[in-house]
C-alpha cells in the first residue's frame, strides 16, 4: 500500500511519451489477421493478467473480469482489422476492455466497496495495529478508489498500475489528452483526504512499534 500512497500523492507519471505500433505489435497482428491461433496465444497470454487485473479493479467482480477479458481477447481474434496501428496494440486492446467494463458498470454489475465510507473515522482512530486492522487499511484504500467516478480511476489505473502516458491513455479512453490530465487532477484532489490518513495511520503504528 506504501508504494500506491506514494504514486497516487506524489508521482508525476503520466508525462512519459507514447510508442506507436512496433515491429512486436505489427508480428501479432499480422499473423492474428492470418488467422494463426499460435500468434493469438501469446497475445493472450501476455496481455491476460494485465486486462484482467484493469477489468477487475473497474468492476470488483471476479468472474465478470474473466469473462469481460475473454470478450476483449476474442472480438481481437475476431477483427484484427480494427486496429489502425496509430497506437500500441496493447492500448487499443484497453480501450475495448474499458469500453465493455463501462457497459458492464453501467448494467450495475460492479460489486460495492468492501467497507463502507462510514466507516473510515472508526477504523483509523483504532490505534491497535492487527492482520486483520491491515487488511481494513487496504480496504480502506479501495474505498478511496470507489469515491472515484468509473473514468477518474481507470485514470488512475492505467496511469500508476499500467504505467502508460496520458497520450495512450486518452486513445483507450476516447478523449482528449486534456481531458485526462483534468480527470487525474480532480481524482487526486477526491483521493487525497483518505491517502493522507491512512498514511498517518501506518506511521503512527510504526513509530508506535518503535517506542
Amino acid at each position: 500500500m506504501d508504494s500506491e500512497l506514494t504514486l497516487i500523492m506524489g508521482s508525476d507519471a503520466g508525462n512519459s511519451a507514447n510508442v506507436l505500433c512496433d515491429d512486436q505489435d505489427q508480428h501479432w497482428i499480422a499473423r492474428i489477421r492470418e488467422g494463426n491461433a499460435a500468434a493469438f496465444e501469446a497475445l493472450y497470454l501476455e496481455l491476460h493478467p494485465r486486462l484482467f487485473g484493469f477489468i477487475y479493479r473497474m468492476t470488483r467482480d471476479h468472474g465478470l473480469a474473466e469473462d469481460l477479458v475473454n470478450e476483449t481477447l476474442l472480438l481481437v481474434w475476431e477483427k484484427p482489422e480494427g486496429f489502425n496501428g496509430q497506437s500500441k496494440l496493447s492500448t487499443w486492446i484497453f480501450g475495448i476492455a474499458y469500453r465493455k467494463a463501462l457497459k458492464a458498470i453501467a448494467k450495475g454489475v460492479r460489486a460495492s466497496a468492501a467497507v463502507p465510507l462510514d466507516d473510515l473515522s472508526e477504523v483509523l482512530t483504532d490505534r491497535k495495529m492487527s492482520a486483520t486492522r491491515e487488511v481494513e487499511l487496504e480496504n480502506l484504500l479501495s474505498v478511496a478508489l470507489d469515491d472515484l467516478s468509473d473514468e477518474q480511476r481507470a485514470v488512475i489505473e492505467l496511469t500508476f498500475t499500467e504505467g502508460l502516458a496520458y497520450r495512450d491513455i486518452a486513445v483507450i479512453l476516447g478523449c482528449p489528452e486534456n481531458t485526462v490530465k483534468t480527470r487525474m487532477f480532480h481524482a487526486r484532489r477526491k483521493l487525497e483526504p483518505y491517502l493522507a490518513l491512512l498514511k498517518h495511520d501506518r506511521d503512527e503504528y510504526r513509530h508506535e512499534e518503535m517506542t
